[in-house]
């Protein structure tokens, strides 16, 4: 389906360190549920030896979001946090192994839930940004990104009778026959599950057949007819036709064909999450603590030094800088962010559009706009990429959010589409190539330096489209290469804290330090 502003570039609304390990494994674990019809005492959780997941599991929320999701829960959950000790109070046991399975994916999660009556296994892949797609279920090859109500009947034979019937009691979106080991899978995409009469009408025509009703979670769902105006930046200048109209309208347009909405509601959703985001800032400047983290409250002391004038004067790149630490350190502490277009790049793009809005006394809605424009931006590298580092390194993530802030500052400035787009340009083409190596699998170190460079690189490259410097590399050409970049990154350098700064002394000793801390024994998983 095609990209979502509000599904796969801003957002989710989320609690934990990153959105591939915590928010993505959260809704996995919600189908999981369903799959159950909540009904679950046992969970195996296993990963791939050679994928990223062994490594950063525990240290980046991949346990804690997992398990959030088993219980039912949203990303932004009070209790998302303490998840893994919740579902085990609640008599379920959570066991988690590393094996050799060569899955082709970094981000794999394999699934084993059962109760006394029933057993299911499930395979998923986190995709970058809280995102996620569901590829098997009990040998059925499928796929299932939370975007619609589904319903999946399995039956030893007559699969297309079954979809026939289906199709003929209700609307539907889509309908699949999937085929493993002698049975069938019809898999049905709607707006709204099978309902009870139907499957009753099921099972007398059908004894043997066995249902499951999954419910979507992705905030925006999509639908059999969605089409949307433009996925690349050559086909949205194309349309543009040289009108140069601000990027932000063209986003508005975007959204509202792809989420159904109207002009008014796209822009009130995101003045919602900006809202979110300044109340985000000023907790985290308040001050905000967690035990496993290794950086603590720093940027409070960041502000007494500004206030007092004993910082270097660089104007609103100060209040930038002061805004982006602080979210860090609210992710850092599991309080309420917005992935934008990650967790682990979390700062970036909100940081420094709202500090500069407010430099520039603009309102709520203005910076809303903005980060609309950066959704736009968001949009080109989604469609044609990911914002992985599991997959791409900090270029797909720090890189990705220098991108859409730098468009964001230029359409606060009033900036045309084609000076956005040559500022996203410039802003992704100065990180092309960035590793990602989290200290002790935390994403702290580097990533909150990492988070104010690419604001300072948004500011910079805004600036410059804005005086009429020339990108000379398309912005869709840009992706294209960073997408090339990352295939030639090894895997050490791909948030697997194998490599890097991850792998120096100083950090291995912080490592061992965390874990003792946590009671993590020789025989520990994570």
């Amino acid at each position: 389906m095609p990209v979502s502003i509000f599904n796969d570039v801003i957002g989710p609304v989320m609690r934990g360190s990153s959105s591939s390990h915590c928010a993505a494994a959260l809704r996995i674990g919600r189908i999981a549920r369903d799959l159950m019809g909540a009904r679950i005492s046992r969970v195996l959780l296993e990963f791939d030896r050679e994928g990223s997941l062994p490594t950063t599991h525990d240290s980046q929320g991949s346990d804690m979001g997992l398990c959030g999701g088993l219980m039912g829960w949203d990303p932004a959950d009070d209790g998302v946090p303490t998840s893994v000790d919740a579902l085990r109070a609640a008599g379920v046991t959570f066991d988690v192994a590393v094996v050799d399975t060569r899955d082709p994916h970094p981000n794999t999660y394999r699934l084993t839930v059962e109760n006394a009556d029933e057993r299911h296994t499930l395979v998923a892949i986190s995709t970058g940004g809280g995102m996620m797609e569901v590829i098997d279920v009990d040998g059925f090859a499928l796929s299932m990104g939370g975007d619609y109500f589904e319903t999946l009947v399995v039956v030893p034979g007559g699969a297309e009778d079954v979809a026939a019937l289906i199709g003929s009691k209700m609307p539907v979106d889509h309908v699949l026959v999937h085929h493993a080991a002698g049975r069938q899978m019809v898999q049905i995409r709607a707006q709204q599950c099978v309902d009870d009469a139907l499957e009753d009408e099921l099972r007398r025509r059908w004894p043997d057949l066995s249902a499951y009703r999954i419910s979507p979670v992705l905030p925006v769902r999509s639908r059999a007819d969605l089409r949307v105006p433009f996925s690349t930046a050559a086909e949205l200048v194309a349309l543009d036709a040289g009108a140069d109209r601000p990027l932000w309208e063209w986003a508005v347009e975007y959204e509202m064909a792809r989420g159904g909405m109207t002009a008014d509601e796209v822009l009130a959703r995101m003045v919602d999450i900006v809202r979110l985001l300044r109340r985000s800032i000023a907790q985290g400047i308040a001050g905000t603590s967690f035990e496993d983290r290794i950086l603590g409250h720093q940027s409070g002391q960041f502000k007494q030094h500004l206030d007092a004038g004993r910082l270097l004067d660089t104007g609103a790149l100060s209040r930038a800088v002061l805004y982006v630490t602080a979210l860090m350190e609210v992710k850092s502490s599991m309080g309420v962010i917005v992935a934008a277009p990650t967790a682990g790049a979390c700062a970036a793009l909100p940081g420094s559009c709202i500090a500069f809005a407010e430099m520039m006394d603009k309102s709520e809605e203005d910076m809303a706009r903005a980060m609309l424009a950066a959704g736009a931006a968001g949009v080109f590298i989604a469609s044609q990429w990911t914002f992985a580092a599991e997959v791409g390194g900090c270029q797909a993530e720090g890189g990705s959010a220098a991108a859409m802030a730098a468009a964001a500052l230029v359409t606060l400035s009033g900036g045309t589409l084609s000076q956005a787009l040559t500022a996203s340009s410039m802003a992704l083409q100065s990180m092309l190539g960035l590793i990602c190596d989290p200290v002790a699998g935390r994403v702290e170190v580097p990533c909150l330096g990492k988070n104010v460079i690419a604001a300072s690189n948004a500011a910079s490259c805004a600036n410059m489209a804005l005086a009429g410097f020339d990108a000379v590399i398309p912005f869709d050409e840009v992706v294209d290469s960073a997408r090339r970049v990352s295939g030639q990154m090894p895997r050490e350098l791909r948030c697997t804290s194998l490599g890097g700064l991850a792998d120096t002394p100083t950090a291995r000793r912080i490592e061992a330090g965390l874990a003792a801390r946590k009671g993590c024994g020789d025989g520990c998983v994570c």
